[in-house]
């Protein structure tokens, strides 16, 4: 279990030398009540944008640190967030938990677990975290849904993330992912690649990534006029590099190998890029790759990997937004909010001269 207490550092201060600031010193300073000070702590949400952030200034400006431990015992909390996740070693789930880490930073502790994608690890992880350890949980559930599902936020204020769909159980965080894959798709249409292939499919699972992003593959094949081959389309037992090179290369054994590929997430498309480069494929000139994630080592890949970037930061801001008002009012209806997404075109599907790092 990984942990993480987020605090400020006031700039230029030294160790005992630090006076005692109080919630009248931050008053003071930001011309408001001591009330006011408290309920911009207490993330109250009827503080105009305005005044928190004269008070949020001052807070920095005197380096405050509020006594969370007292405010959460009042409050009858312990001011600690569970984040549930299936593979911390996965690349986007490691940046996505620092998105969480950066988020919470100054307002509660987050502790993060693993369930490798397996139902009894869930079902642990949620009891465990449940007895009270946790003020609620941020879950990224693969297995569990419906009655088993909720079961366990009886209890509990929980947020699901990613492609599984809450189905008005709880509040729900996640990108549009028909929408991503069918502009990935679009985008290699564009270049005019007519001979498409998808590595990812997963068709004895329930609705969840695989079946996403297949639809909005097929969506953009038959927009454009072109066949949806099933034997162009690569199944995958998992979603890691090895995944994908399997996938690619029994692709490439095909009579009449595709000219482009849509990866269901970035580290299939890395193992994607390995076969391709040891089989003297060129990228993208014989084929163009593009992922879905954007993870870190995508940009440092050679070729650098295209890929479809979800919002990372705003799925941590949203739904440790949406945990804290859970927390405050349990009664609240269950919320779905879908987050931005941007394509990010790189060397695997064009010109050097076009892409770069930074992109």
């Amino acid at each position: 279990m990984a942990t993480t207490r987020g605090r400020r550092t006031g700039a230029g201060t030294t160790p005992g030398a630090r006076r005692n600031v109080g919630m009248k010193d931050v008053a003071a300073l930001a011309g408001v009540s001591p009330k006011t000070v408290s309920n911009v702590i207490n993330e109250f949400v009827h503080v105009t944008p305005a005044t928190r952030e004269r008070v949020l200034d001052a807070i920095r400006v005197l380096d405050y640190r509020p006594n969370s431990a007292a405010r959460n015992l009042r409050r009858g909390r312990t001011g600690m967030v569970g984040l549930v996740v299936p593979e911390m070693d996965n690349s986007y789930f490691a940046e996505l938990s620092r998105c969480f880490l950066r988020e919470a930073e100054g307002t509660c502790t987050i502790l993060i677990e693993q369930t490798l994608g397996e139902r009894r690890r869930e079902q642990d992880v949620l009891t465990a975290l449940g007895e009270r350890v946790v003020d609620g949980i941020v879950l990224n559930p693969l297995t569990l849904r419906g009655k088993a599902l909720a079961d366990h936020l009886r209890d509990m204020p929980v947020v699901l993330i990613g492609e599984r769909p809450s189905n008005g159980l709880s509040d729900h965080v996640a990108v549009d992912n028909v929408r991503a894959a069918r502009e990935a798709v679009e985008h290699l249409i564009g270049l005019g690649r007519r001979r498409i292939a998808a590595i990812g499919l997963q068709r004895d699972t329930e609705v969840g990534t695989p079946q996403l992003r297949s639809t909005g593959y097929q969506e953009a094949l038959r927009a454009a006029g072109l066949p949806v081959d099933t034997g162009r389309e690569g199944e995958t037992i998992g979603y890691h590099r090895s995944d994908g090179a399997r996938a690619m290369a029994a692709l490439l054994e095909r009579p009449q190998p595709p000219d482009a590929v849509f990866c269901f997430n970035d580290l299939l498309a890395l193992g994607a890029l390995r076969v391709l480069h040891e089989r003297g494929v060129r990228v993208p000139e014989d084929i163009a790759v593009i992922g879905f994630d954007d993870v870190d080592e995508g940009r440092f890949s050679v070729p650098s990997l295209s890929s479809v970037a979800p919002d990372k930061d705003a799925i941590a801001r949203t739904a440790l937004r949406l945990l804290r008002e859970r927390m405050d009012d349990p009664t609240l209806p269950a919320r779905e909010h879908v987050v931005g997404h941007r394509l990010r075109v790189r060397e695997s599907t064009a010109s050097r001269a076009r892409s770069g790092l930074g992109g």
